[in-house]
């Protein structure tokens, strides 16, 4: 009897290895976390800035949620190659420190073959950060400059403060006590306002309300209530007028438009930065500029190609040792090279160093780094790639441990609870 090959597709579990499944799921919850984790601290930094920055300006508060989202691109390209790398690092740690690893590699399982479900991650992750750095990042970044000009130029409903005078057209001081129901309800209200024959009224109002005109945008009517109106004439005695309501006409200061995007190097995204820093017609001020500001960008994503190998070769740690030493060496690993660019960036953009030297040099050394702390633990038998400083870190912890001994040789005892009375 003769079987026919049967045409059902077999299920997708089934084509994954579960040791790719395994390694999936010890990476991929720590890396969310790391990448929570780093975008809130550096957001909640920037947070607290901006907060300071809009109640200085007298801005409404929802302005900061405004350019906190403007800046969610700019700081997820730096917490995604770091939420790689320690995703990796504590996957490869746990499957140390609890002797999987050992059993894999006796199977025949080599360093290469466990990374492959890293490196998929690594793509996806790459190409996430490629539409970050070269198209999202840069409008976002322009977005964030222009709610900061806007307010600081009060375009936003930020040029009138309480409790301060405020200087208007040059030609009228204004100063408000109190403001209720959002800027709809002011009380206490002093101007000072002067015209061009050089009398000069003093008003003072109990009350008052902005009102917007439909004739000309670039005026609006401030109706006191209840006040009164001081005008010098010139003369030994001023006139006073008492008001129930009065309608003083503002004119708005001239706000000028913020510029345009792409003035600032960094606000070009990729087909502008090819075409002005390859082309002959661009200033060589623009050239270097958008050469360098191309190459750092770059050169920060083919760096996360090299991330999984950085995390495995700082995740093994010694035998019969759970030292967490290699976690901060990456943190400080990929800050410090992140840092290195942005220098590159700043000395390249001026012009006095070469792009290719202030990028793909570190990158090199970096690499090669990289590189041979990676063959160390692949294929090195025993090696170690930071087994100096794993060696100089016992010790120091040894002393700190034998200080603290002799400060307290008896150790550290429970106080006896005392018996209770008969």
């Amino acid at each position: 009897m003769a079987f026919a090959p049967s045409t059902e597709k077999p299920h997708l579990p089934n084509l994954i290895p579960s040791i790719d499944r395994y390694i999936l799921r010890l990476t991929i919850w720590p890396m969310l976390g790391v990448f929570a984790l780093a975008a809130s601290l550096l957001m909640l930094d920037k947070m607290l800035r901006l907060f300071d920055f809009v109640a200085v300006e007298g801005g409404p508060v929802g302005v900061v949620f405004k350019m906190l989202g403007a800046l969610i691109p700019e700081y997820a390209s730096l917490a995604i190659p770091l939420g790689l790398l320690l995703g990796v690092l504590l996957a490869f740690r746990k499957l140390a420190t609890s002797s999987e690893l050992d059993t894999m590699r006796a199977v025949g399982l080599s360093y290469n073959r466990l990374l492959r479900m890293p490196y998929l991650i690594t793509l996806v992750l790459v190409a996430v950060n490629v539409a970050l750095v070269f198209y999202i990042q840069p409008v976002s970044r322009y977005y964030y400059e222009q709610m900061e000009y806007e307010l600081r130029s009060g375009a936003l409903g930020a040029s009138i403060k309480v409790g301060e005078f405020t200087t208007l057209a040059d030609r009228m001081a204004l100063r408000i006590e109190e403001s209720e129901d959002d800027g709809r309800r002011l009380i206490g209200i002093f101007a000072r306002v002067a015209n061009s024959k050089g009398q000069v009224l003093s008003i003072s109002a109990r009350e008052g309300a902005f009102l917007a005109t439909r004739d000309n945008p670039d005026t609006i009517i401030l109706r006191l209530t209840e006040g009164t109106i001081i005008q010098d004439t010139g003369g030994a005695t001023p006139r006073v007028l008492s008001f129930s309501r009065h309608d003083l006409p503002i004119d708005l200061p001239a706000i000028e438009k913020f510029r345009a995007r792409g003035d600032a190097t960094r606000e070009y995204i990729l087909p502008e930065l090819l075409r002005i820093g390859w082309s002959d017609k661009s200033a060589p001020d623009a050239r270097d500029a958008s050469v360098a500001s191309f190459n750092f960008r770059l050169v920060e994503i083919v760096m996360m190609f090299l991330m999984p190998l950085l995390a495995v070769a700082l995740a093994i740690p010694p035998k019969r040792s759970t030292s967490a030493l290699g976690v901060f060496v990456s943190i400080v690993m990929v800050v410090a090279y992140h840092k290195v660019n942005q220098y590159g960036e700043d000395v390249a953009a001026i012009g006095r160093l070469d792009p290719m030297l202030a990028f793909w040099v570190p990158f090199v050394l970096f690499a090669g780094l990289i590189l041979w702390m990676y063959y160390r633990v692949a294929y090195v038998p025993g090696g170690q790639a930071i087994g100096a400083l794993e060696m100089a870190f016992a010790k120091l912890s040894k002393r700190i441990t034998k200080v603290f001994a002799r400060r307290n040789p008896r150790g550290f005892r429970p106080v006896a609870e005392a018996a209770p009375a008969e």
